[in-house]
């Protein structure tokens, strides 16, 4: 009988360290997972890529993973928000699917917990696949639902967690045409916004900008009953993001939208383009500053980076992106350029 052992994994420097061979297997069980899940590996990121993302000093990240005779078949994640005085903390527990039914996953969730053993609030993200048949489980926000019947959600409930809020996966294909769009949303918007773009690392113009934007995504998105992060970012905090992300092979694009009037940056996107051009781009943040809706920024940022993603790598076949069901003026943004829903993604909440 295969032998089960739990154990917590170190998260290394540098990615060709000699001890990254854990988090390495780690990080490809969960794209394995999540591929099953949607039926396709193109939203999968290389170890390489995720590697920056597990060391922000600003969210610290744990984990823990199951061995049945050496090999990792499960991993138990444990991701702290931003803000020192939260007591909420976020949970990842997977396994792969010829090895559930074992009590792995339980196994997993209660080890992944005792490393943050001061949380009072647990938050766990569950992805879903396959078309909607079946008994569904609603969404307290009134949008958007999760098949009763599969066992994440099984699990999930007779743990104690209870659903908060249900995001789409959506993909676009490429090419697309954005240019007719584009044109009528810079029209719609007229002379008082200024469309601004870079590749890479933020122009000192924009770096406050740019944080204070990011810092709305905790107050302008709809997050329903979870708990975001606390949204405070600086401009150093910006600097220090993307020295971090600068040697893991994406290339990141991003417009922004200045309201002429008074300088400030009030809208923006950003895609990260993976260097093989058989995987999905990502679409990242887009967030239109709540003052300033009812100008079809949104459009206008997404067509800009769009346009500007076909016209300067070519190859690429789709988008992935995704948005809380809840968010209707984005969806339409999505669904007007072509994005359709290849899974959901379930926001469940356990308070203790």
């Amino acid at each position: 009988m295969a032998e089960l052992s739990i154990e917590r994994i170190t998260i290394p420097a540098h990615i060709d360290d000699p001890g990254a061979g854990d988090f390495i297997e780690m990080i490809e069980l969960g794209n394995a997972i999540e591929a099953d899940a949607l039926g396709t590996d193109q939203d999968s990121f290389n170890p390489r890529e995720q590697l920056p993302w597990w060391q922000s000093p600003q969210r610290p990240k744990h984990a823990v993973v199951a061995r049945l005779d050496g090999r990792i078949v499960g991993r138990g994640l444990a991701e702290l928000t931003d803000d020192p005085d939260s007591t909420a903390v976020t949970i990842t527990v997977e396994v792969a699917s010829e090895n559930r039914r074992r009590g792995i996953g339980d196994a997993l969730l209660e080890a992944a917990v005792t490393l943050v053993p001061d949380a009072t609030t647990h938050q766990i993200w569950v992805t879903y696949g396959g078309p909607a048949v079946g008994d569904r489980l609603p969404a307290p926000t009134g949008f958007g639902s999760v098949p009763l019947d599969d066992p994440g959600t099984r699990f999930l409930l007779r743990h104690g967690f209870a659903l908060e809020q249900v995001e789409r996966i959506s993909r676009l294909p490429l090419p697309v045409e954005v240019g007719a769009a584009l044109a009528e949303a810079s029209a719609a918007a007229g002379s008082d916004y200024l469309v601004h773009h870079w590749s890479g690392a933020t122009p000192e113009r924009w770096l406050e900008g740019l944080a204070a934007a990011r810092s709305r995504m905790a107050t302008d998105a709809p997050w329903a009953g979870l708990e975001p992060d606390s949204g405070h970012w600086d401009a150093e905090r910006v600097r220090e993001s993307e020295a971090r992300e600068a040697g893991d092979g994406l290339t990141r694009l991003t417009v922004a939208v200045e309201h002429v009037p008074s300088g400030e940056l009030v809208a923006y996107n950003e895609l990260a383009v993976p260097p093989e051009t058989r995987r999905s781009v990502q679409q990242a943040d887009t967030l239109v500053l709540a003052d300033h809706r009812g100008h079809r920024l949104g459009m206008l940022v997404k067509t800009a980076n769009l346009e500007r993603l076909q016209r300067e790598h070519l190859g690429y076949t789709s988008v992935m992106t995704y948005n809380a069901e809840e968010n209707r003026h984005m969806l339409s943004v999505n669904e007007a350029l072509g994005f359709v829903a290849i899974g959901y993604e379930g926001a469940w909440r356990r308070d203790l």
